[in-house]
């Protein structure tokens, strides 16, 4: 049965865009996310970064793979209809945690999260894969913004490093250069959403955000998650994020110790 969030056309049309909105997908936790947020901006986790050149004004956190200390991250990666709803777009019978990811963007930050694909920062491949972006504040010109169709590029997109604006890996002839879908005139999806609402993207969907240059803060929560045909891939250089030390193999299922299945169909 699919879940009662989700209708078979945005079924359909994740599978074919690679991306859908998905209203109130958190709505019953925003207030745990919110407190979970606060913990994560007063103790910082080792991977945190602040995404500003020290000219540019305001304020950029983000950190991610925080869900094993910070409780209430994992209370609402449990608990939520996150993980069926994934298995429903993803059309998977199983549904396994990667990673979760805090974006805040004070009042006043005018720093766009630059244009992007996740999919090539990860050890992952396989089609089976879905991110959720939920902001915890009223989002109209600071939403997310996704090229529809991207996914299915015959070329990964360059990976970059946000501050430095230098590729993340040293073989850059194996991905396209990163477009501007605003100039190329592409299919760029946005909305305004309301606290709780949900982007769902797949991991090779092209995406940006503009700056917060509002009075109003934006936290986003962002979760991670994969299907059946989710593998470990090698990358040539360290990953991100790097999870060190985790003794997979070309080709394996990621390991359920470290990214536990949280959902059987």
């Amino acid at each position: 049965m699919t879940h009662s969030l989700l209708t078979q056309t945005q079924i359909d049309a994740y599978q074919r865009d690679g991306v859908v909105l998905i209203k109130g997908l958190f709505a019953d936790h925003v207030d745990t996310l919110r407190t979970g947020v606060d913990r994560n901006m007063a103790e910082p986790g080792p991977y945190a970064a602040e995404n500003l050149h020290d000219h540019e004004k305001g304020r950029f956190f983000d950190d991610y793979c925080n869900w094993q200390r910070i409780p209430e991250f994992e209370d609402v990666i449990r608990n939520s209809p996150a993980a069926q709803v994934a298995a429903d777009l993803m059309q998977s019978q199983t549904v396994q945690l990667f990673h979760d990811h805090v974006l805040v963007k004070e009042p006043g930050t005018s720093k766009a999260t630059p244009w992007h694909t996740d999919g090539p920062y990860y050890f992952v491949e396989g089609k089976q894969t879905v991110s959720f972006w939920s902001p915890l504040d009223p989002v109209t010109d600071a939403s997310l913004r996704c090229v529809a169709g991207s996914h299915l590029w015959p070329k990964p997109v360059l990976p970059t490093r946000w501050l430095a604006e230098t590729a993340f890996f040293p073989n850059e002839e194996d991905y396209m250069p990163v477009p501007d879908p605003d100039a190329e005139g592409m299919d760029i999806r946005e909305w305004t959403m309301e606290p709780g609402d949900a982007v769902a993207f797949n991991y090779h969907i092209l995406h940006g955000a503009r700056g917060n240059e509002t009075t109003s803060r934006r936290r986003a929560f962002s979760l991670r998650l994969l299907g059946d045909d989710a593998r470990f891939t090698e990358r040539p250089g360290p990953t991100s994020p790097p999870f060190p030390g985790h003794d997979m193999v070309q080709g394996q299922r990621l390991r359920d110790d470290w990214f536990p299945v949280i959902y059987n169909r």
